[in-house]
């Protein structure tokens, strides 16, 4: 049983299915309608937290033979992905980085200052250089997660829509079953995949799983001609381009981050993460303050649960951040002046509080397995744990070591790990 329909539940269900393993997906709502459809589409290696490494490889492997494996083009391409600077003194913040990772042999490399600009032709600044990965790029996420459902499907997995669970059923301390709010559903494993709502559905069954909300917002806009290739970012700007002729528009490193319950239970957690990225989180007292304030802590498995209450979060963007994006992005490129916006989309992005994911099992409860805190980097590595998973499941060789992404190290007293990698 997997709990949640995002790109991580249905990529955790294909690869169960791959194996011939019955698996049913129960998403409360509709299938990648929270941040899974609605963020900006990046598959990268570069300015992953080394720990990612490995999996994101062989994530990338998976994206190339995406179409294949489902029947259906998920719109993967390799285009390529560009980080900016401002002045040449500024590419110290990645020299870290890039000796951390030099063990991995990713083809990212240095752009000089002579360099740079060419990946943005027309820019009217002259940036001091940055990084690029050619064999990065992207896909569509208003796309990506339905079609990996109907693959998994395909194969076999059994998917529904619209039914929330509440919670499982023990029997001699293991899993024995689920609660829906449709019914009950017989089962031997439950994987949690519920994004944001993964910390709260590990409360209710005694279990910590640190996890914050950061809110990522996005503007899609209307084909523009002669826009740069792939994916790029610089101070105040980022670009992913489209399949249909339009970007995705936004702003780097700069997310509201409302100041809710969790952020105080869990604020010990998070001082490692606040010493590295307080200067793009942009707190506040929001509507998500007052909703888990007065949300419920535990409730009865024959009673309504705060996931049939709010069945998809849609929260509003940040229009302020979007503003300033617009602005910076039409003065530095002359081909976004006249650009129209169809949409502003936003979403809530699960962090974690060293922001790498837990993909592992649950020690205190035989069965339960988690797979959340992905902290804005799920939809690209999602493939790779989705098949790290369903490996742990069936007790098979996992692809890449699990020991980073495990769910122990929030509760046997080890040392939070941040990596400071000022991306």
């Amino acid at each position: 049983m997997i709990v949640g329909g995002g790109i991580v539940g249905v990529s955790t269900a294909l690869f169960l299915a791959q194996k011939g393993v019955p698996v049913v997906l129960c998403e409360k709502g509709t299938l990648g309608e929270e941040q899974s459809g609605r963020n900006w589409g990046w598959v990268r290696k570069m300015g992953r937290d080394p720990r990612e490494v490995p999996l994101m490889k062989h994530a990338m492997d998976l994206w190339g033979r995406m179409q294949q494996m489902v029947g259906a083009d998920v719109g993967f391409r390799v285009r390529g992905i560009t980080y900016f600077v401002n002045e040449e003194p500024d590419l110290v913040r990645y020299e870290a980085w890039m000796k951390e990772v030099a063990q991995f042999g990713l083809d990212t490399r240095w752009v000089s200052k002579a360099e740079i600009n060419s990946f943005v032709p027309g820019a009217t600044r002259q940036f001091g250089g940055g990084l690029h990965t050619a064999s990065d790029g992207f896909a569509e996420p208003h796309i990506a997660t339905k079609l990996i459902g109907r693959g998994a499907a395909r194969l076999g997995a059994r998917i529904i829509e619209g039914c929330a669970v509440r919670g499982f059923e023990t029997e001699g301390g293991r899993v024995s079953e689920v609660v829906t709010e449709k019914g009950r559903i017989k089962c031997k494993h439950v994987v949690l995949a519920g994004g944001i709502w993964s910390s709260l559905f590990a409360r209710s069954v005694d279990v910590k799983m640190p996890q914050l909300k950061m809110l990522s917002q996005v503007m899609r806009t209307r084909p523009i001609s002669g826009g740069p290739q792939g994916c790029g970012s610089g101070p105040g700007f980022g670009f992913r381009e489209r399949l249909d002729g339009g970007y995705n528009v936004g702003m780097r490193s700069a997310h509201p981050v409302d100041i809710v319950p969790d952020s105080f239970r869990y604020l010990k957690d998070y001082v490692p993460a606040l010493k590295n990225e307080w200067r793009a989180m942009k707190f506040r007292i929001g509507r998500r303050t007052f909703q888990e304030v007065g949300m419920e802590k535990g409730w009865r498995l024959d009673q309504r649960s705060p996931f049939e209450k709010y069945r998809i979060m849609r929260p509003e963007p940040g229009h302020s951040i979007l503003d300033q994006a617009t602005v910076n992005i039409k003065k530095l490129f002359p081909q976004f002046r006249d650009m129209v916006v169809n949409e502003r989309m936003s979403a809530w992005i699960d962090v974690s509080p060293d922001a790498i994911p837990v993909i592992s099992p649950v020690e205190a409860i035989p069965g339960f397995y988690i797979s959340t805190g992905y902290s804005g980097h799920g939809f690209g590595i999602a493939p790779a744990a989705g098949q790290l998973m369903a490996e742990m499941i069936t007790g098979e060789t996992p692809v890449v070591d699990p020991t980073p992404f495990r769910h122990s190290r929030f509760i046997d007293g080890s040392k939070i790990v941040h990596w400071p990698i000022g991306f």
